[in-house]
């Protein structure tokens, strides 16, 4: 299955059982409930936004984007980050004042319906799960939709302490565990997001390794002006001026360029390299 397909199932299932969560929050008079409602709404924009800039990075280079749209994944990535705040915050308002007058509320309801939320978010997981690991936008997504299932755990296990004990705190308490790990989530989101359009160094590559990596290839003599960058989630990019013997001919310096890119993508993945090929080091 297509990440694309993934987004389309996981965006129907979570927007029609967004209303079941209001509705049973209402009814059953259940902040957890309801915070659960308001983190798969933000699960349903997010999964929106993956879902517009999965299009979007799709969409070939053109003139005024040469790169292409690939960074659309990042932005939408950022904007679910965003999204992930404000929902935490909305919850922590809530949550507190609850704490110092709990309602009444029903477990039973509370219960069946967070069950019912909890298959719906792990099935959305399990179609993203795939996909997670090359793309931020796909793990922005997975992450909303494992963070809601911990959130309809919480929930259940709320449900559980009222119909056994009569501990109506719980309902309001497990919605601040519930925020706390949103907050978590967009944290480490908008952290990673901010490292690629900041241009970071991608994690995992490591820039003394690499410059020793085209030092130590015998016709090099220097590298200097390197430079490594994400186009996108898992797109890393190099830039360097490579300094070679001043007898090198045009074509021996073009046949050790094709090594060392080749060199570059088996070692170290970086599929997208620029090298200045030079007879001595420029100014």
């Amino acid at each position: 299955m297509t990440s694309s397909k993934a987004l389309k199932i996981a965006l129907a299932a979570n927007g029609a059982f967004f209303f079941v969560e209001v509705f049973g929050g209402v009814a059953f008079h259940s902040l957890a409930l309801l915070a659960d409602a308001s983190h798969m709404l933000s699960d349903v924009a997010g999964l929106g936004i993956a879902l517009v800039a999965q299009s979007l990075m799709s969409r070939p280079a053109t003139p005024r984007h040469t790169y292409g749209l690939q960074r659309a994944e990042v932005l939408g990535a950022q904007a679910n980050g965003v999204i992930l705040v404000a929902a935490a915050g909305w919850l922590f308002f809530e949550a507190f004042d609850r704490l110092a007058d709990a309602p009444r509320v029903d477990g039973g309801g509370l219960v069946l319906v967070a069950a019912l939320g909890l298959a719906v978010n792990l099935g959305s997981a399990l179609l993203l799960a795939r996909s997670r690991r090359s793309s931020l936008n796909i793990r922005a997504a997975f992450l909303h939709m494992i963070l809601d299932a911990l959130g309809s755990l919480g929930a259940v296990g709320a449900g559980i302490a009222i119909l056994g004990w009569g501990a109506y705190w719980v309902d309001p308490a497990v919605s601040i565990l519930i925020g706390f790990l949103v907050l978590w989530s967009a944290a480490r989101l908008l952290r990673d997001t901010t490292a690629v359009l900041m241009e970071a160094t991608p994690r995992g590559i490591d820039p003394n390794e690499v410059d020793d990596a085209l030092e130590g290839d015998g016709a090099v003599e220097a590298v200097h002006h390197l430079h490594l960058w994400n186009l996108a989630s898992d797109v890393p990019a190099l830039s360097a001026h490579v300094v070679l013997g001043d007898e090198t001919t045009l074509h021996e310096a073009q046949l050790e360029g094709e090594r060392l890119r080749l060199m570059l993508r088996e070692r170290f993945g970086i599929e997208h390299a620029t090298l200045a090929l030079e007879c001595h080091p420029c100014e």
